[in-house]
């Protein structure tokens, strides 16, 4: 189909989004009458229904799945193309979309970020912070170009660019009877309450993998999907909350804090995942990040840990300069 037929396609992909046609066409500030002839004559092209009305609205047929996700891949290799030619054109142009886990959106992804936009101004970066299944979701939807997340879900689609290993660290107050110790194992910390992450992160998985082989239960006094709010919890109180090491850096310089890594008996650890759909050319811009992206991973990997915690702190502290890009985009 030719470029015009581009806003045709949005069209479906809302309404096959909203379940509406008339949620849509509001969306879209069409007329539902409008909206409906469109998608009519796109089902007349095709000889086929695309949608089937339901008690709550449309929802897409067998063929409508089928000619959406074609949709999605046509509109992902346009993008790929126009960074290309715009790449050729000398505007640097582009979009990169990225879905992450909270331990390092605000930490090794803002900086890796910051330092890309220095070189490159004109490229626009979307972050959709998230758990790993989203993450993976939003993925396999080419909604995000790269995903960069903790123990993200086994796929078959996803293709790891870079991956190193994490362990989980204990967050308590200062003062804290545990914050005594250079390392704590996972029995320790179930003799005070606990502030967990939400059950659909990934980190609280492996920790609840590692409580269940214990005799001893949990008990969980609050539970939220906010670490920043896990964090405020445990002051000057004896609870104790988790975290995977390289989103622990924040806390490490809070003087109301104490991070302590979980022993290696307890195996709390896991990989941190750079990866891209498998078989999918990335847009130029996207590409290049993810390589610079990858860079960075490898060499935190080549650090002991507590360098590499000190590196991040380091590189929190400073404003990124051009020069620490290491090459502009063909």
């Amino acid at each position: 189909m030719a470029l015009r037929n581009m806003r045709v396609w949005r069209y479906l992909e809302e309404v096959a989004r909203t379940g509406s046609v008339r949620q849509a066409a509001e969306r879209l500030h069409l007329t539902p009458s409008a909206l409906l002839r469109r998608i009519q004559d796109v089902e007349s092209d095709l000889g086929a229904a695309l949608f089937e009305r339901t008690s709550s609205g449309v929802q897409l047929t067998a063929a409508g799945e089928i000619f959406i996700g074609w949709i999605k891949n046509q509109n992902a290799d346009l993008r790929r193309v126009y960074s290309q030619i715009e790449a050729l054109s000398g505007l640097r142009r582009g979009e990169i979309r990225i879905a992450a886990s909270q331990a390092v959106a605000r930490g090794v992804l803002l900086e890796e970020m910051n330092a890309f936009r220095a070189k490159h101004p004109l490229v626009k970066l979307t972050v959709n912070v998230c758990d790993h299944a989203s993450a993976m979701r939003l993925l396999l939807a080419y909604e995000a170009d790269l995903i960069l997340v903790f123990r993200p879900p086994h796929a078959a689609e996803l293709q790891p660019l870079m991956s190193i290993g994490q362990g989980m660290v204990a967050v308590m107050a200062k003062d804290h009877p545990l914050a005594a110790k250079e390392k704590v194992r996972m029995r320790d910390c179930l003799v005070y309450d606990l502030a967990l992450p939400d059950a659909s992160y990934s980190g609280r998985e492996l920790i609840d993998q590692i409580l269940a082989r214990g005799s001893r239960q949990p008990n969980p006094v609050i539970e939220s999907n906010s670490f920043d709010l896990l964090s405020d919890m445990v002051k000057g109180t004896e609870i104790i909350t988790f975290q995977v090491d390289i989103g622990s850096s924040r806390w490490r310089q809070d003087p109301d804090l104490a991070v302590r890594p979980i022993d290696e008996a307890d195996s709390a650890y896991g990989p941190l995942v750079l990866g891209q759909l498998k078989g999918r050319t990335l847009p130029l811009p996207a590409a290049r990040f993810a390589e610079q992206m990858a860079r960075r991973l490898d060499d935190m990997r080549s650090l002991p840990m507590d360098e590499c915690v000190a590196t991040a702190q380091r590189a929190q502290q400073r404003a990124p300069r051009p020069s620490e890009v290491e090459e502009e985009l063909d």
